[in-house]
């Protein structure tokens, strides 16, 4: 494991340029988390991680991830030549989203175009070929929807040096039932995109597993019970090799930004 200065626990969210969102950040920060991966899918454009970055002091944000088809390569190193000359070392461009035939050769083009430091970027990563081009051209990669022991096999394909930044589903709900029904609802888009599905079957998952998510397949894939038993199952990761878990709390409905969760989880995961 290396220190890239994202400490051991993070947050994955969706956030905007909204006054709620904003509040979001700030409540990450202030409870003492070190770094917010922001999801692409929510993020309305660049200008929002400008905005969370001025909104906040020393949090650190990366982009969690950019698709590189929605998102020129110009128009990201312009976002952070900004962000590095206003807040120096708190914005890291995390990149993805080269689907198609060729998405090696997609990616390398545009970091081929990219202005941004190898340090300062990070890629989306699953398989073998895109964990090495990960190691290759980036500080490292970025997996979700991955468990422990895919974590040991990663680090062996990254080296010891590179950056192993893994987003995990949480639910802070000590019921199994209602907790492994909360993350199987989640969790049942992902089968359906091929890559994701090529994934799951690397790491050991049947294509029965696939459709029906079975207790031992949400169990690797999602951390649920107390903040302690959270804490103990993300440290799995850890153990194998991540440098980092970005924590994916998610909780069955769509609201507000689940900051008591992060709360609830702050003592077990930072203290």
């Amino acid at each position: 494991m290396t220190d890239h200065q994202f400490g051991p626990f993070g947050i994955t969210t969706g956030l905007d340029s909204s006054a709620e969102s904003i509040a979001a950040a700030r409540a990450a920060e202030e409870l003492g988390y070190p770094a917010i991966w922001l999801s692409g899918g929510p993020l309305p454009g660049l200008q929002t991680i400008t905005d969370l970055v001025g909104a906040t002091t020393a949090i650190k944000f990366v982009s969690g991830i950019l698709a590189v088809v929605k998102y020129s390569a110009v128009d990201v190193s312009t976002t952070y030549a900004a962000l590095e000359a206003s807040a120096p070392g708190r914005f890291t461009v995390g990149l993805g989203g080269a689907h198609g035939a060729k998405p090696i050769a997609t990616l390398n083009a545009y970091l081929d175009e990219l202005d941004v430091p190898v340090e300062h970027r990070v890629l989306a990563a699953l398989g073998p070929r895109m964990l090495k081009l990960a190691a290759d051209r980036s500080a490292g990669a970025y997996p979700f929807l991955t468990s422990a022991s895919y974590s040991a096999e990663a680090r062996k394909v990254l080296g010891p040096d590179k950056l192993l930044a893994v987003s995990h589903l949480v639910v802070l709900e000590t019921d199994a039932d209602r907790a492994r029904a909360i993350a199987r609802d989640t969790i049942s888009f992902f089968p359906r995109i091929p890559g994701y599905a090529a994934s799951l079957k690397r790491q050991g998952f049947s294509e029965n597993d696939l459709s029906s998510l079975p207790d031992h397949m949400i169990d690797s894939l999602a951390a649920w019970g107390s903040p302690a038993d959270i804490k103990a199952k993300l440290t799995e990761h850890l153990d194998a090799g991540a440098d980092h878990v970005a924590v994916n709390v998610i909780t069955g409905v769509t609201g507000p930004q689940p900051i008591e969760q992060w709360r609830a989880l702050a003592p077990a995961l930072l203290g």
